[in-house]
């Protein structure tokens, strides 16, 4: 019964006037305690004169306490300031009566100076006091028969003491912090507000057991990727949930909220630094502009949308074919607020379509991040992988060139370094025709590069995740195979970045860090859902697929790059190609691909990307018969010399 009404009823507080009330009732007990401590039990004094002094104190202590807004705190709540409160509220009754004694009404206040400073030493004890134990008693009571967690925090400094306030001033506390988790030997041992500081080396799973621990929050500020990936891997192991607060600065209004506390995401645990931008840079840049944004409503595209909304752009151009995605991308804007925006629903293979848009709209800037990306399907659909991917960048680049367009920044692979498979190849084969016609255009044409996109759609964490509701197995295509990995918001500020610093012919590269194995990653998603391999969710090798690398090339190659003044992004140095014959490739490239004979139109593609070695595809057959081919074109060459 009494469980059921605290959780029904934790949201409801006591009434100030109920508050103000008992303070009162405190106060004048505390006054007869004093005289009584004065003159002892007997109270041998005048009973008709002490009446008027006891209802003289119900009135100044109740001025007291509305003058000082001392009732108005939330009672469970009750910290220092309170208590300060308490201590000012009883200061000014002490004032008010020594006023009344000397000037006002001296025969009425005729009560010894002794009484009065024990009655004010009494009031700071016993207010401050009984607000501390309802206080204790409310969390102690809910605590043993509501529904709690209990829970230690990974930090015992400055951030650990904030996050056990926030989580004890909370008013569904639905956790009991009962220790703090500590690496500073000095500190271990120690208790701090009422709570043990313990040693991270005795945190084992006997001790997890014995004190029926549920989760661990780590609260340690600006704690590194690395550093933070160890914790886990040690607390997962000791089937607890592992939770994280916030960094600093993505605080409430610079408070910690406990429903900010969550539990510790793949994404908190990949041991790469965040890229930081030049905003001042971004902001010039894109200030007064009409930004065209084509695959608006995909993962990079909506959120280099969500980064440029937050400049003094003149408008935004959203393209993208899918309907239902751009239509939730248009909601979320509105309900921010955000109305100086075009929602297109259009397909940029269009010709006539796109123009009628850039016609309409004169666009500034165009982010073009519409593209096929699937490694296997466009591997099985290489016609369309060309007409979106090579096709549909030609139109818009051609169509940026005519319009007058500022600056073109094209949304580029990793896969496009020496690529082994179709849309790898198809992305490079754009890059190489941006540089073309930025040799004969107005227009500055830039190209980003970028590997594996953390929660984009078909990226492998989504599907470890579906994988893992389903109660597994986990796939991965072999036990050895890396990729770079980098966060949605970190890619599309590298997309903006890029387009403000880029003089045009680009290709700016991301130094990505260090490469995850596959296979490790899959391992610690299942250890973060409370599950344990291979024991809950086993983790099946399903061979690589078409066109698939096992490691993808190195992007900061030193020999290969120049630096920018971003320590992170470096600009592709590239041998220089013939324009004319990249172009005259690319067109028959368009004619050959309207008979959708995937053989043919591959062989064209691997004329213009020679690089471009197929692996684990049927189109290696391909580079079978170019290899003979030179074979034979060399043993010519021989015979006639």
């Amino acid at each position: 019964m009494i469980k059921n009404y605290l959780i029904n009823n934790s949201h409801i507080y006591a009434s100030k006037w109920l508050v103000l009330s008992i303070d009162v009732l405190i106060t004048i007990f505390n006054f007869f305690l004093a005289y009584a401590i004065r003159f002892g039990i007997t109270l041998d004094v005048n009973t008709a004169n002490l009446t008027y002094q006891i209802a003289m104190m119900a009135c100044l202590a109740t001025m007291s306490f509305l003058f000082v807004g001392s009732h108005k705190g939330v009672v469970r709540h009750t910290g220092m300031r309170d208590a300060y409160n308490l201590f000012l509220a009883v200061t000014v009754l002490i004032a008010f009566t020594g006023l009344g004694k000397l000037f006002l009404m001296p025969e009425l206040f005729d009560m010894p100076v002794s009484v009065v400073c024990i009655h004010y030493l009494l009031n700071i004890v016993t207010l401050i006091t009984s607000r501390l134990v309802f206080k204790y008693c409310y969390y102690y009571i809910k605590s043993k028969i509501g529904e709690t967690s209990r829970a230690l925090i990974y930090g015992a400094g400055d951030s650990g003491l904030i996050t056990q306030a926030a989580i004890a001033n909370d008013s569904n506390r639905s956790i009991n912090v009962v220790g703090f988790i500590e690496d500073n030997q000095q500190k271990i041992g120690k208790t701090i507000n009422g709570v043990k500081v313990y040693s991270s080396s005795v945190i084992d799973q006997d001790f997890i057991a014995k004190n029926n621990i549920k989760e661990i929050i780590v609260s340690i500020p600006h704690i590194s990727k690395k550093r933070l990936s160890e914790i886990s891997d040690n607390l997962l192991g000791l089937q607890v949930t592992v939770k994280i607060i916030p960094a600093v600065n993505d605080w409430i209004d610079g408070k910690l909220n406990v429903s900010q506390i969550k539990e510790i995401q793949i994404e908190d645990l990949l041991e790469r630094a965040p890229i930081s931008m030049k905003n001042e840079n971004i902001k010039q840049e894109l200030h007064g502009k009409v930004i065209l944004i084509t695959g608006a409503a995909g993962s990079i595209g909506s959120e280099i949308v969500r980064q440029a909304s937050y400049y003094n752009y003149k408008r935004l151009i959203l393209v993208d074919q899918a309907e239902s995605p751009l239509y939730d991308l248009q909601q979320e804007l509105l309900s921010k607020g955000i109305t100086n925006f075009t929602p297109i629903v259009a397909d940029i293979r269009d010709h006539h379509r796109i123009e009628s848009i850039f016609e309409k709209h004169r666009p500034n800037m165009v982010f073009h991040a519409a593209a096929y990306k699937h490694v296997p399907l466009m591997e099985k659909n290489p016609c369309e992988a060309i007409k979106i991917n090579v096709l549909g960048t030609r139109k818009l680049a051609d169509l940026s060139s005519d319009f007058g367009v500022d600056k073109f920044v094209f949304v580029s692979t990793d896969k496009a370094v020496n690529p082994t498979n179709v849309m790898g190849a198809t992305k490079r084969a754009a890059e190489m025709y941006i540089k073309c016609i930025n040799a004969t255009s107005k227009t500055k044409f830039i190209t980003t590069r970028f590997g594996n996109v953390l929660g984009s759609n078909g990226s492998v964490i989504p599907l470890f995740k579906k994988q893992i509701q389903k109660g597994g197995p986990l796939t991965v295509t072999h036990r050895d195979v890396t990729r770079f990995f980098m966060t949605i918001p970190e890619a599309s500020q590298l997309v903006i970045e890029a387009g403000t610093m880029g003089n045009g012919g680009e290709i700016f590269i991301f130094d990505m860090g260090e490469s995850v194995k596959i296979f490790d990653l899959a391992k610690k998603m299942i250890r973060l859902s409370g599950l344990r391999y291979p024991e809950d969710i086993d983790i099946q090798i399903s061979g690589l697929r078409p066109g698939e690398k096992l490691y993808e090339e190195l992007l900061a190659d030193t020999e290969n790059t120049l630096p920018t003044y971003h320590k992170k992004i470096m600009i592709s140095r590239f041998d220089d190609t013939d324009c004319m014959i990249i172009k005259d490739k690319i067109d028959d490239l368009s004619i050959m691909n309207l008979l959708n004979q995937d053989h043919q139109v591959v062989g064209k593609l691997k004329e213009i990307v020679p690089e471009f070695i197929s692996k684990n595809s049927t189109f290696e057959s391909i580079d079978k018969i170019n290899k003979e081919n030179i074979k034979k074109s060399s043993e010519v060459l021989v015979s006639i010399k």
